[in-house]
């Protein structure tokens, strides 16, 4: 994708697919339609980029659809109304709904309780934020076969029961929420792990601040919401020092606080007080007590709260015991009670999508290299590096390895 249609699909890319679903109310045309007219600007724009880039793609990929339903000879059945002159995502998206935003309108949209619940998160992902196949799996440590399978499924339970585009009221959102906080989870995940907001999925960091925003004014008696609101803004909070002067990443430990940005840590509080205040005990308000306690920090000069992170870690396994909070935990334990027991703790884990999760390649390389243990820490760096990180992590990667 070039760079210009890459910024376009990431600003404009929500709302497009957004506008086209409540066009035609069929998410799989609007997703076939949107991708051909991405193609097609790939060639078109070579020469100049159009004055308006997204109502350029929401034409074109009107007209494909169009000519799609006519060639299949349903375009009477579908009851279409007739276009209305020159509109654009922002005309269409302009209609009265019950949710402000546009792209968390659609998350909710897709997250329909007909579709499976292992398929709903993914779903949106690859609908609405456009992650790869490859990447979705990777968030959920699943393989890319399984989830091309549900994403299959779903595409099959939506055709067959009908489900069409339609923005759900406030009495749907509660059995729809935990999918859309997944989704929003995933999405800022990607953004959040390319430090220097240089990779494709860059935009998601500040735009999930605003759907966080408005999610918890929709639903301001939600601790799950509060809690995500809550853990967006302390790790965004954080990303000025999380990028060295010269382009590396610089690991949280070792961040400097002064850098941090303090109306986002009272911000980020704010809904924290809140989240634990409904439901103290829920596994994402442990997960937002983790990054409350690192904002804490005021200086280099205080010693990283090691010891507290990993009591919080353990509270947060009585209630979610998974891969990724115990290969998070070994990273705490590594400080706390040494390298070699938090090593034990990361080889003893068995997911096998763990195989391509960077954050588990770089954690094993880190621990095994502080032991001296130079021919694995190389082999697992390497694989670290294999799964293209983004360029801040990948340059410290690259650092680390060359030490050894």
């Amino acid at each position: 994708m070039s760079e210009p249609l890459d910024a376009v699909f990431r600003a404009a890319g929500g709302r497009i697919m957004a506008a086209l679903a409540a066009r035609f109310r069929n998410l799989d045309l609007a997703e076939d339609a949107f991708a051909e007219a991405c193609a097609r600007a790939a060639s078109a724009w070579a020469g100049a980029q159009p004055r308006d880039p997204a109502a350029w793609l929401y034409r074109v990929a009107e007209r494909v659809a169009l000519d799609r339903l006519r060639h299949a000879g349903v375009r009477a059945a579908a009851a279409l109304p007739a276009p209305a002159p020159e509109p654009t995502p922002e005309a269409l998206m302009a209609e009265a709904s019950p949710i402000p935003d546009e792209r968390l309108a659609l998350i909710f949209t897709c997250c329909h309780p007909a579709i499976h619940a292992e398929a709903r998160a993914a779903l949106t992902l690859r609908l609405v934020c456009g992650l790869s196949a490859e990447e979705i799996a990777r968030a959920f440590l699943t393989p890319v076969s399984t989830l091309m399978q549900r994403l299959v499924r779903a595409k099959r339970k939506i055709a067959r029961a009908g489900i069409g585009y339609a923005v759900p009221g406030p009495d749907a959102w509660p059995e729809r929420l935990e999918s859309v906080l997944s989704t929003i989870e995933v999405a800022y995940a990607h953004a959040h792990a390319d430090g220097a907001g240089s990779g494709r999925h860059a935009g998601y960091a500040a735009e999930m601040l605003s759907i966080t925003a408005t999610l918890a004014q929709m639903l301001p008696d939600e601790a799950d919401v509060h809690a995500l609101a809550a853990t967006v803004r302390f790790a965004e909070a954080r990303r000025p020092a999380r990028v060295s002067d010269d382009g590396v990443m610089v690991p949280l430990s070792e961040q400097d606080p002064a850098r941090w940005d303090g109306a986002l840590i009272a911000d980020g509080r704010q809904h924290f007080a809140a989240a634990a205040r409904l439901a103290p005990r829920r596994p994402r308000v442990f997960a937002a007590l983790i990054h409350a306690e690192w904002c804490t920090r005021a200086s280099l000069a205080e010693p990283p709260p090691w010891r507290n992170i990993l009591t919080i870690y353990d509270a947060l396994l009585t209630v979610r015991d998974d891969a990724i909070t115990r290969l998070n935990r070994a990273v705490a334990l590594a400080e706390v009670a040494g390298c070699e027991a938090a090593l034990g703790e990361v080889d003893a884990l068995d997911t096998p999508g763990l195989a391509h999760f960077l954050p588990y390649h770089a954690t094993r390389a880190g621990l095994l290299h502080r032991l001296g243990l130079k021919d694995a820490a190389r082999a697992a760096y390497d694989a670290a590096l294999a799964l293209c990180p983004g360029d801040a992590e990948r340059r410290w990667l690259e650092r680390r390895r060359a030490e050894l």
